[in-house]
């Protein structure tokens, strides 16, 4: 079983979407590996926006991740390419371009409130996990 990291952002927490969100991921055939509903701290939001630092959205995003608790999650899958499948269930980072049937195609409107996020690759989900759940080896 392979792992990567899914944050149910606060806008979907604030809409009461987490359920229908892990119901996506486990209908999918994937398993909640550890699961914690935390306000994640400025510290940990700069560290993993680090690759926008300095770009005009950066302080948006860390302000927005940070401003009401979020449902940080490691979820499992059978093959290396779990981040993959989660990425296809969330669909486009923007929602008016997300397809029908994903995440945030049936669910979001705004980009820059998008109710979830997923790592990019294995090494970004080594990277995240490490990040949230650093006991989780």
């Amino acid at each position: 079983m392979t792992r990567t990291l899914v944050i149910v952002k606060p806008d979907a927490i604030e809409r009461g979407l987490a359920g229908e969100i892990v119901s996506r991921l486990e209908r999918k055939g994937l398993r909640l590996v550890a699961a914690e509903l935390r306000t994640i701290t400025r510290d940990v939001a700069e560290r993993h926006y680090a690759e926008h630092k300095g770009k005009p959205f950066y302080e948006d995003l860390v302000a927005f991740i940070t401003r009401s608790p979020a449902l940080v999650m490691v979820v499992g899958g059978p093959d290396e390419e779990t981040y993959g499948v989660v990425r296809t269930l969330m669909g486009a980072t923007n929602p008016k371009q997300a397809a029908p049937g994903t995440i945030r195609g049936d669910l979001a409107v705004e980009m820059t409130e998008n109710l979830v996020h997923g790592s990019d690759s294995p090494e970004s989900a080594r990277r995240e996990i490490a990040l949230f759940f650093p006991g989780l080896g």
